[in-house]
């Protein structure tokens, strides 16, 4: 069975962090009711034996064979200690080893260069060791999952900066990122610049990105809101609480893993996090047909810079105790391809499909996902030479408390408009040259990374809208080669 470590960095990558591992606890605990340590339990926790400590908000049984505490793989990094500092006093407190954690205090000021550059140089032999030491306890290290923002400081900065010492460290080792990218009304006013900067780091050096849009979680939780009626929903709408199991310990808390009232950005962080669930599914419970991790980079990019996937998944919500009819199987498929499941603010539909990953789970058979593969084919654009892109992967457990969800990842040309979005955010602030010399006057930044950022963000929105002009292009005759003798 095959490990992976979770690197958590800045405030918006630790709070989707803990949201990832309360709920995927759950999900552990709504299939090992007999709290036996297994090798879906191994994929992303290890087993420590606490004979001597009290771990009871993680114990799920005693005796050989089962669980006596868990420990995350989990690396949490931020130069402002607070929200870290509220993981670790939090219900999940026993969940993360407290030497794997790297805080600071003073934080990276909403600039790139400040995460990247200063608190890279100087925390960069400690990051090492720190993740070394993850690795360590890995039997097979299959990748990295690096979850930031890209508004701020030390998520663009210090993010970008830890996925280039994953390459230099771990180069065979695959690294997966999720990254969340600011609105266009962001109240961050150096945000383009912290993305745009990001983006040349995430292009060149991370081998799968999964873009999400602040603006779509907050229409999301909108749109959900507005569908279940506040007084059925409570505040367990996003929480994913589950009903029937007692809630005195951490696997099964109602709370979340920060504090017992929800946060402002909880609900939000909850969508990304359940994404993540059903991305890592595969690895971490048995299905009739499991994806591995390694084969959603193999299958969705055929251009290694063209890496950027557009998620959407279905249901959005994530709640065993509200009463909402499920959606028809047929029905979920259609809402999975359409804009409001999108984690980004984009219409696939109207663009051009590189490659498609359907991951269905709960009791799902391979010819209902036949099935409407071939009936939403016609309304989908393929390129020309990979019409029959897509992945199939099933995995047999659902989430918490419903029979059946679907995550999609497509490689698609859609992704441009974001970026061209993005590109002239920044424009109109580099061409004043605003807020400059707050990035030039960190040691070792120089003028120069705005013009190659620029020029690597250009480049990558030439080349997926060259693709998307293909579906208005016939493909080109096959030129056959004729052998005189």
């Amino acid at each position: 069975m095959t490990q992976s470590i979770v690197v958590q960095v800045g405030q918006c990558g630790n709070q989707i962090g803990c949201r990832f591992w309360d709920l995927a606890l759950r999900e552990h605990a709504s299939v090992n009711k007999h709290g036996v340590y297994d090798e879906s339990l191994s994929s992303f926790f290890r087993n420590v034996d606490n004979r001597y400590d009290d771990p009871a908000n993680i114990t799920l049984g005693t005796g050989k064979g089962k669980v006596k505490s868990l420990k995350a793989r989990a690396v949490l990094v931020d130069m402002e200690e607070g929200v870290v500092s509220e993981l670790t006093k939090g219900p999940l407190k026993e969940v993360f080893d407290f030497q794997q954690l790297i805080t600071d205090v003073s934080g990276s000021g909403n600039n790139w260069a400040v995460g990247h550059m200063m608190y890279g140089a100087q925390y960069k032999d400690k990051l090492c060791e720190t993740i070394r030491r993850a690795a360590e306890f890995c039997d097979c290290l299959q990748c990295f999952f690096v979850i930031h923002s890209m508004g701020g400081g030390t998520g663009s900065g210090l993010g970008t900066f830890v996925l280039k010492v994953l390459e230099e460290e771990y180069p065979d080792v695959y690294r997966f990122v999720t990254c969340v990218y600011p609105s266009a009304e962001d109240d961050v006013v150096t945000s383009p610049y912290n993305s745009v900067l990001a983006m040349k780091v995430l292009t060149e050096h991370a081998d799968c990105v999964v873009p999400v849009e602040n603006q779509a979680l907050v229409d999301i939780v909108s749109k959900v809101t507005q569908a279940v009626p506040s007084a059925r929903t409570g505040k367990r709408v996003y929480t994913g609480a589950t009903t029937g199991v007692k809630t005195s310990s951490t696997v099964t808390t109602g709370e979340g893993g920060i504090a017992n009232e929800e946060k402002p950005f909880d609900s939000m962080n909850n969508i990304v996090a359940n994404m993540l669930l059903n991305m890592t599914c595969s690895a971490r419970f048995e299905g009739s047909l499991n994806v591995d991790l390694n084969e959603i980079t193999t299958n969705l990019v055929p251009f290694p810079r063209l890496h950027y996937l557009v998620s959407s998944q279905t249901p959005l919500y994530a709640s065993a105790d509200i009463n909402i009819p499920g959606r028809r199987l047929d029905q979920m498929f259609s809402d999975a391809f359409s804009k409001d499941h999108q984690l980004l603010k984009v219409d696939p539909k109207h663009s051009l499909y590189l490659a498609c990953a359907l991951m269905v789970r709960g009791s799902v058979e391979i010819s209902d996902v036949r099935r409407n593969i071939e009936r939403l084919k016609p309304n989908l654009h393929f390129i020309h030479w990979n019409q029959e892109g897509w992945k199939t992967g099933l995995c047999s457990v659902p989430p918490v408390g419903h029979p059946y969800s679907l995550l999609t990842l497509a490689n698609n040309t859609c992704v441009h408009h974001r970026f061209t979005d993005l590109k002239q955010r920044f424009v109109k602030l580099y061409k004043r040259k605003a807020h400059i010399h707050h990035y030039t006057h960190v040691d070792g930044m120089e003028l120069q990374y705005f013009e190659d950022s620029l020029e690597s963000l250009n480049g990558i929105v030439t080349e997926y809208t060259d693709l998307e002009r293909q579906m208005y292009e016939p493909p080109l005759p096959v030129q056959r080669l004729q052998i005189v003798t």
